[in-house]
């Protein structure tokens, strides 16, 4: 049976999490799933931006710690299969296309770790969030420890990392760690709102965007200067480039190819 169901609607990619029986409980096979729909979008052009949500009450409410255990004993984390993307981003190559989630009910442990590898983010107002790991005897390894203390502080991340205390929706919007709290049941159909406008942004400049942002966090100021300008001139060269000039001067929406 497949956990993860994946259809398209325009240049959107929707994701869906649908193992609600098990409060979408992340098995191995869910996670290589998951990966295959990433890839899916990474790899087929006419994919812009995917939503990933998830059926039922809950994101998710953790792994199936007996699966994985083994798998994190042997000193590797969330592993793909080779040429896969990694959707927590630290194992294998990370996503060049946006992703925006949405999440409702519990959002724990890799729940967490995957919003914050994502660019967007939509929260339900019951959303509990929660790293359980130093509750079980380890740490997080899907990215929690690499991410959050840049989304929300250092002294707000070690809280919650350091006691696995949970935090509520409100406070993940204040920290910065979503971009909206809607009411429950709302949270896809504001996810989708913002999917569909990134969908319908240049493409190659979207793309472009994020690498630029990503560079930037990892380099200094002069080295992500240098990056940015080079990678703008195949941009610049682009017909969407030309459309984007075009739709200024004639004062219409500009209609974008992706090339």
């Amino acid at each position: 049976m497949a956990y993860i169901e994946t259809r398209t609607e325009g240049h959107v990619l929707v994701i869906k999490l649908n193992r609600p029986e098990k409060y979408n409980a992340l098995s191995v096979a869910m996670y290589h799933e998951l990966a295959e729909a990433y890839t899916r979008l990474e790899s087929d052009p006419n994919l812009r931006v995917a939503l990933l949500h998830a059926a039922g009450k809950h994101f998710t409410a953790g792994i199936e710690l007996n699966e994985w255990a083994p798998i994190f004993r042997s000193g590797r984390t969330f592993p793909t299969r080779e040429g896969a993307i990694d959707p927590m981003g630290v194992n294998g190559p990370q996503h060049s296309k946006p992703v925006v989630i949405s999440v409702q009910g519990y959002c724990f442990t890799w729940g967490v770790e995957i919003l914050l590898n994502s660019e967007i983010r939509v929260a339900a107002r019951d959303t509990q969030f929660q790293m359980l790991e130093v509750q079980r005897g380890l740490y997080p390894c899907g990215g929690a420890t690499l991410r959050l203390p840049q989304e929300v502080g250092w002294g707000n991340a070690q809280r919650v990392l350091l006691t696995g205390e949970r935090w509520n929706a409100e406070t993940a919007l204040r920290w910065g760690m979503v971009q909206e709290v809607v009411e429950a049941g709302e949270q896809v159909d504001r996810a989708m709102e913002i999917a569909r406008a990134v969908a319908d942004a240049a493409p190659l400049g979207v793309q472009g965007c994020l690498k630029a942002t990503r560079y930037g966090l990892g380099h200094e100021r002069d080295a992500a200067v240098a990056q940015m300008m080079r990678d703008l001139i195949p941009v610049m060269a682009s017909e969407d480039a030309a459309e984007g000039v075009r739709s200024f001067l004639e004062r219409r929406k500009a209609v974008f190819s992706g090339r």
